[in-house]
């Protein structure tokens, strides 16, 4: 079967296999697996920030940080499309008690104007607004990237009003792969990040979140009641410095896939819509021809796997494990339907 589900379905090379199988490993609850805190040393360095937090998963990462940032009652802002209000699972309301104030952005992006517009007075009526939060890439926006500049004003606005600015990075180097931005702007720019080692870097398990020192000796004590403190860790975090020392530079390669899948998407009859192509993310919208249920039934007839992305809409994502013969044969039927 070919995958294109997602970037979450890559297994370990051999490779990285064998650096999970040589790791030291400790007991990361007591603080002493050397390997998480190799991994963490090294994230918050290439971010130059203070701190990093080893955690299971991507949500965990995200919701982690609301939690620091917020109080019961407080708001945050972010797009409508954003993974921690449609993803993962109420998170925000559940396990930190904050509304959320929606921005219609463009493919997943939200701009400064529309933020100062979101920021409620300091009135008992309304919900403080304590936290914003951007997505890059955007998930639900096609992998869409933000601009630096546009972010640099964001992150300008939080500081003027004392809000916290937090960045859900899960796919951030597919973007940084595009943009050229380095991680260390990005790390000057806000409060807390989290970034996924499990999406298109290849490790099977892990994120990452970033902030100071306080703001990680806080989130570390909430990892704890969430329940995320894992024990001989290390040999997770093996795999994600694997992942960060071996499978960032080939990310160009997935762009390359998804926007080549892309170009022959524009000439299929059954196509409406194609959202553009930036990074491994590929969305498109199915005319009359096929329903998304039909489609996706054919498409696993001939040996691919996709997920439907809402009606009439369909997602692809290329990753580390979608080759180029595998590109070959999705063209190919892709062609003929």
């Amino acid at each position: 079967m070919i995958d294109l589900r997602s970037d979450t379905v890559t297994r370990p090379t051999p490779e990285m296999l064998d650096a999970m199988f040589s790791a030291k490993v400790g007991d990361d609850v007591f603080g002493d697996d050397p390997t998480v805190k190799e991994l963490e040393s090294k994230t918050a360095t290439m971010f130059g920030m203070e701190a990093a937090l080893f955690t299971p998963s991507g949500t965990m990462a995200n919701q982690i940080g609301i939690n620091v940032h917020v109080q019961p009652g407080d708001e945050v802002i972010c797009d409508e499309t954003s993974h921690i209000y449609n993803f993962e699972g109420g998170g925000i309301a559940f396990n930190s008690g904050a509304s959320v104030r929606l921005i219609k952005g463009d493919r997943g992006r939200i701009t400064s104007e529309q933020v100062l517009g979101c920021i409620n007075p300091d009135n008992e009526h309304y919900a403080r607004t304590k936290l914003v939060s951007i997505e890059n890439t955007a998930n639900k926006g096609g992998g869409s990237c933000y601009v630096i500049k546009e972010v640099n004003k964001i992150s300008k606005l939080c500081k003027e009003t004392q809000l916290g600015f937090h960045l859900d990075g899960a796919r951030l180097f597919n973007a940084l792969t595009e943009t050229g931005d380095s991680p260390k702007e990005y790390g000057a720019l806000f409060d807390s990040i989290s970034i996924c080692l499990s999406k298109g870097l290849g490790a099977p398990v892990g994120s990452v979140l970033m902030g100071d020192t306080a703001f990680i000796h806080k989130a570390r004590r909430i990892r704890k009641k969430f329940g995320g403190g894992m024990r001989q860790a290390g040999y997770l975090a093996a795999a994600g410095i694997y992942a960060l020392d071996h499978n960032i530079a080939r990310l160009g390669q997935d762009h390359e896939r998804a926007k080549e899948i892309g170009r022959v998407l524009k000439s299929c009859s059954f196509v409406e819509k194609l959202m553009p192509i930036e990074t491994n993310i590929i969305i498109f919208r199915l005319n009359v021809k096929f329903t998304d249920k039909q489609f996706l039934q054919m498409l696993e007839e001939k040996g691919i796997a996709a997920v439907g992305f809402g009606p009439q809409t369909i997602r692809f994502v290329t990753h580390l494990d979608f080759t180029e013969s595998m590109l070959e044969e999705v063209v190919g039927v892709l062609n003929k339907m």
